[in-house]
């Protein structure tokens, strides 16, 4: 199982504090918005080399985990 705490994270000094992909200035939503758009894994992977395919599949679990959370009102934090 993917360790969300490895792959995402929180700074406030990172794009305004959104969840971003560690390491990087990517966010959360900008992959969501992109596979939402259609394109592939693959295409994200080749347009940002630096990106894993365990960073996607990240993404995916914490907007499902967000979701989760927003509809059962079960409050979760992400470490920073």
């Amino acid at each position: 199982m993917i360790d969300l705490n490895e792959r995402i994270a929180i700074d406030p000094d990172v794009r305004g504090g959104k969840p971003c992909i560690r390491g990087t200035r990517i966010t959360v939503y900008d992959i969501l918005e992109y596979m939402a758009g259609g394109m592939s894994e693959e295409e994200i992977l080749a347009d940002f080399p630096s990106l894993k395919a365990e960073d996607l599949r990240a993404v995916l679990m914490f907007a499902a985990q967000r979701e989760r959370r927003l509809a059962t009102g079960v409050p979760h934090e992400i470490a920073a």
